[in-house]
């Protein structure tokens, strides 16, 4: 298939998409005298639906090929233990107090300051 025809199914795909999104937002209003349970069942429906012509794209595809990547690099990460975590909380705390303290002691000299020139 040529690349302008790809392009072309594309834009349809897109505006499928993008007509079931409004499709649902006029339908939950239009719908709203109805319990709300039977309403986010067809919005989830209605997301599902979406989301897989979506991915059937050019873009949805590199998306979902990003999303799988993603998953396999947080795999790899070395999360800190809860003592580290602990640790470091402590010491953001820490930093956060006597910081708070030194703005507070100059914003008191300066207030002092200002007073003592403007009278």
């Amino acid at each position: 298939m040529s690349e302008a025809a790809a392009s072309r199914l594309d834009s349809l795909k897109w505006v499928v998409a993008l007509a079931l999104v409004a499709g649902g937002i006029f339908g939950n209003s239009y719908y709203g005298d109805q319990p709300i349970l039977y309403r986010v069942l067809a919005l989830l429906a209605l997301a599902l639906i979406t989301g897989w012509i979506a991915s059937l794209t050019e873009k949805g595809s590199a998306f979902l090929t990003l999303v799988k990547g993603s998953r396999i690099e947080i795999r790899k990460v070395v999360w800190p233990t809860r003592q580290e975590t602990t640790q470091t909380t402590m010491i953001v705390f820490v930093f956060v107090i006597i910081t708070g303290l030194i703005l507070w002691g100059l914003d008191s000299v300066l207030g002092w300051l200002a007073s003592l020139i403007l009278g």
